[in-house]
């Protein structure tokens, strides 16, 4: 079953709860998030979205996942 952006969004809120947080896409299957959150200082991007990987509790794992593509944009505050 497709996810929807505020699902998305409420399940990155739990790992991480004073980030800026985006979703977007509207068909439940392809979407973008954009997340800068201060636990990203110091991190390289694959750290960085290791972490948002794993916030998602497996909802993009296998063919199967309810999620098939995110393109992710994360950074630490300026």
């Amino acid at each position: 079953m497709p996810m929807q952006a505020h699902e998305i969004e409420a399940l990155l809120r739990e790992t991480f709860p004073d980030a800026e947080i985006q979703v977007g896409g509207s068909d439940g299957v392809h979407m973008s998030a954009m997340v800068v959150d201060e636990s990203f200082r110091g991190k390289n991007r694959v750290q960085q979205q290791r972490a948002v990987y794993a916030a998602l509790k497996g909802k993009m794992d296998g063919p199967s996942g309810e999620l098939h593509a995110l393109a992710l944009t994360t950074k630490a505050p300026e």
